[in-house]
């Protein structure tokens, strides 16, 4: 049974999803000037479009910084300042309250659909690390 000419051996039609993207993405970080003077030059676009990305760096790609453990007044904190005292990963402690089987001291508390870690707890299987 031969396979239909449509499906089979698949040919590209184009730039996929994350190729139009990336396209988009260097077209609005490039002028045009610098687009033909890459082109005259024959000149690597991708070495281009890392150097503006890095140049256009967004504080969104830099790590949540949080308050020392010893600062913070609240009686709980969210999953990910919970990971960052416990250095862990957020998943690791999202794993403890599914399994039930966090460390003692730690039991989280579900507010309104979120895990709110005490931070009495925090301090507790720290010890005297803090």
């Amino acid at each position: 049974m031969a396979l239909p000419s449509a499906r089979w051996p698949r040919t590209s039609r184009g730039a996929s999803r994350w190729g139009r993207k990336h396209i988009d993405v260097a077209f609005k970080l490039i002028k045009p000037a610098t687009l033909a003077s890459l082109q005259c030059n024959g000149g690597n676009l991708f070495e281009v479009v890392a150097q503006k990305l890095s140049e256009n760096a967004s504080p969104c790609g830099q790590p949540i910084m949080f308050p020392p453990l010893a600062a913070v007044t609240s009686p709980s904190v969210d999953t990910a300042a919970a990971a960052y005292y416990l250095n862990r990963r957020p998943q690791t402690l999202r794993g403890w309250a599914c399994a039930e089987s966090w460390p003692d001291g730690l039991r989280p508390v579900r507010i309104k659909g979120r895990l709110a870690w005490p931070v009495a707890g925090i301090k507790a299987v720290l010890g005297g690390e803090q």
